[in-house]
């Protein structure tokens, strides 16, 4: 039922395309795994073995703090409509913040969110389907705006100041580097 692949085909980008949620796995040498679910308009293949997706400010910045001692990552796409279908993509990533040089090139590729934080580069090197066939069907209704109106409201100086509360180490106490 599975199949493996060293890159993401047109069949596999049309069917990330078309998903309204992803699932982001990280973890450290030690330390708590984190599984993160992400949204909105946040994700952009860039070619067969590349993508970023857009990091928005939240409770936490588990991703950041893995990322920057294990660069491993997967992303989980689960068809909730329609066909089923389970794509898993694998790969190293590393993090683009508002203050390196490449920022300005790669969140043109968003829209514009307030409270971006980081944008994870993945340098994908093998993709898994499975069956799918166990996953719900869910009817997807729409986004939910509370992250843009709460960061929205917080305004630049606040999210920052959040950051530096809430998104400065993991759970574990790593570091995220956020405002480095």
């Amino acid at each position: 039922m599975s199949k493996l692949y060293k890159e993401l085909d047109e069949k596999l980008q049309e069917f990330i395309a078309c998903q309204k949620i992803f699932f982001v796995g990280t973890a450290g040498s030690e330390g708590h795994v984190n599984l993160s679910p992400k949204g909105m308009d946040s994700l952009r293949i860039l070619n067969a073995n590349q993508l970023i997706w857009l990091n928005l400010t939240g409770s936490g910045n588990e991703t950041a703090a893995h990322v920057l001692e294990q660069s491993r990552m997967t992303l989980m796409f689960c068809s909730f409509e329609g066909k089923p279908l389970i794509l898993r993509v694998y790969g190293k990533a590393r993090a683009i913040h508002p203050r390196d040089e490449e920022w300005d090139e790669w969140i043109s590729h968003f829209p514009e969110y307030p409270g971006s934080r980081q944008i994870f580069w993945l340098e994908v090197d093998l993709a898994q389907t499975s069956c799918g066939f166990a996953v719900p069907n869910y009817q997807y209704k729409g986004n939910r705006e509370d992250l843009v109106y709460w960061t929205g409201k917080l305004g630049d100086e606040g999210v920052k100041n959040y950051w530096k509360e809430k998104n400065q180490t993991s759970i574990d106490g790593k570091p995220t580097k956020i405002l480095e």
